[in-house]
Order: structure tokens, then sequence, then C-alpha cells
């Protein structure tokens, strides 16, 4: 049984692994619908807490305003890239030509981000209560107090990023960097759920579980390099469409070059590593129901990535198959790495 803080925390802390999903889902309807630049601020959209739904409710100089609020917020974080060591990449933020290009007003693309926003606002109210619970958890899990504190620091760094990917119009290797830092979140926010979760629970199993771990390992990290191989595609993708003007959507693929080959062939490596972990759980540890339950989730959650990948290739890169794709590469990285949590407290036992 769990004691009545373990339960508050382990309440909220599945609320903000589900909510953190839900933002994941959202980003991708932003970035599939080219919503990204709907909210030419932050954190306000369009100064306002609830945004606008016409035109005639903004001045008419909005466009030059927030053109001449960006230039200046990217000054200073170009300065700040100059003092970490990084001038070449200070020197591109301020000569990004299409940063002084003013973004029209479009109420649907507003929205899309300010939902967005508000989705991120709500997440990161769950993520404080996660500190705020793990704080009476101090004495008999400290780690999750102090990995509880470290992930409302990085969600701080992360709402920065995010004003930053507003400011510079979207600058590609920032946005790679927003997603990895989102994905950070979530396996600390799914590390210490495990870890609450597991206090009074212990599986022991008399097979052995070295190349069942090492294999969960693999499939881990293989996600994680298709999670940033995926983002770069998409980078090139909206270089392409913004380039390229005359291409149709269909064709955009065509002109993104090697990176979408790196992702198709890293796709049939992660289908490979992930149908053999699967087979082996349900091979060998058919005593283990949690084992056999993730096993589970895991060849649906694969499915699924598979089917809105073959989407995206073959049906012009469909806004609905972008969205969920990325939500279901997330997905299966959540449910590999707790499987893996599961995996590692897991001890081999001799059964006399």
């Amino acid at each position: 049984m769990y004691a009545k803080a373990e339960q508050r925390f382990l309440k909220f802390n599945l609320i903000s692994i589900v909510s953190l999903f839900l933002l994941i889902l959202a980003g991708g309807i932003v970035r599939s619908s080219g919503s990204g630049m709907g909210c030419p601020d932050w954190p306000k959209c369009f100064d306002q807490y609830i945004p606008p739904t016409d035109v005639s409710q903004l001045p008419q100089d909005y466009q030059e305003k927030y053109v001449a609020e960006r230039l200046e917020k990217n000054e200073r974080f170009a300065k700040l890239l100059v003092k970490s060591g990084y001038p070449d990449l200070a020197n591109k933020v301020r000569h990004d030509e299409s940063i002084k290009i003013p973004e029209e007003f479009n109420p649907f693309k507003t929205y899309t981000e300010y939902i967005n926003r508000l989705i991120g606002a709500i997440t990161g109210i769950f993520l404080l209560f996660n500190f705020i619970f793990a704080f009476k958890l101090f004495k008999s899990r400290s780690r999750v107090f102090w990995l509880s504190s470290l992930n409302l620091i990085l969600v701080a760094i992360q709402a920065w990023l995010g004003s930053i990917v507003v400011s510079t119009n979207l600058l590609a290797w920032l946005i790679t960097v927003h997603m990895l830092l989102a994905v950070l979140i979530l396996a600390i926010t799914i590390y210490t759920y495990y870890d609450v979760k597991s206090l009074n629970e212990e599986i022991k199993t008399s097979r052995s579980l070295i190349w069942v771990k090492i294999i969960a390992v693999i499939a881990l990290v293989t996600s994680v390099i298709q999670i940033t191989i995926g983002t770069e595609v998409r980078e090139t993708v909206d270089f392409v469409s913004s380039q390229f003007p005359e291409l149709k959507r269909g064709e955009w693929l065509n002109e993104v070059g090697k990176i979408f080959m790196d992702h198709r062939e890293w796709a049939l490596i992660i289908v490979i590593v992930n149908l053999g972990l699967f087979f082996i759980i349900r091979k060998r540890f058919s005593e283990i129901s949690i084992l056999n339950s993730f096993a589970f989730y895991l060849l649906m959650i694969l499915g699924a990535q598979m089917i809105t990948g073959i989407a995206l290739s073959y049906f012009d890169l469909a806004a609905w198959a972008q969205a969920t794709h990325v939500l279901f590469a997330t997905m299966l990285f959540g449910c590999q790495f707790y499987l893996s949590l599961i995996l590692m407290k897991t001890k081999s036992v001799v059964i006399k």
C-alpha cells in the first residue's frame, strides 16, 4: 500500500505524463499546420491573454511592431551565443532575413498556437505540483525530489527556448533542441513516477536478463536517434517548402535528400529491434505480466508509428499523419523507457 503523499504524487505525475503527450501532439499540429508564428510574441499572443479573432482588433502597424520586438530579442540571444562561444550561430541569427518578414494575421493559426501554449502552461502547473508533492517524499525518495526540481528548471528553460523559437521565426536547430528537451522532461517525469510506483514492488524471474536488457537499451537509443533525425527531416521539409513555393506538397520529400533516407533506414532498424524485444519478452518472461503488458503496448505503438510513417511517405505528407507520427514516436520512447526501468529492477534468481 502507498502512503497518501505517495498516492498524490503518483496521481499528479501520471496526469503530467498524459499532459506532456498532449503537448507534444499539440506541438505536432502547430508544425504540420504551419501555425508556429500564429502568435508573433511570447508569452502573450498579440499582447493579449486571449488573442483577437479578427485583424480589425489589431493596430495598423502590428506587423512592424512584432518584427521590431523579434529583432531586439534576437540581438540579445545573439550576444548570449557569442558569450557562450558560438559566434557563427550568432551571426546566422543576426543575418536571417526571414525574421524581418512580417506575419499575416490568421485566426486559425493564432488559436492553434494559442491552444498549444495553454496546454504547455497547464503542463507546467502539473509539474509544479509534482515538485510540491515530491518535497513530502524527500526522506524516503530524495532522488524523486531532486529530479522533480530539475524538471522545473528544464521547464523554465523550455519556455524560454519556446520564446526564442518564435522570435527567430522557427530557427531550424533550435526546434531540434526544443524537441529533445521535451523528450528529456518526459523521461524524468516517467522515471519519477516509476521510482515511487516501484517502492513496494519487487519482480523476480529464473531467466537470464542480460540480453533482453541490452536489447531494451538499444531500442531506447535508436528511438532517441530517430526522433532527432525525424526533427531534422521536418526542418528540411520546412526549408524546401519556403524556398520552392512552386513545388506541390507531395514533391517536398523528393528535395529533402540524404537525411530522409537516413530516417527510413533507422525506421527499419527500429522495427527489427523492437520486434525482437517483443518476441523475447513474450517467449521468455510469460510469468511476468507487467513485462508482457508493456511488450504488447510496445507492439501496438510501433504499428501505429509505421502506419503514420507510411501515410507521410505516400500521401503527400498528410498533416494529420505529421502530428500523430511525432506523438507515436515519443509514446514509443516512453514505453521503451518504462519497460527498461522494469527490466533493470527485475532480479534474476535461482529457483530451487
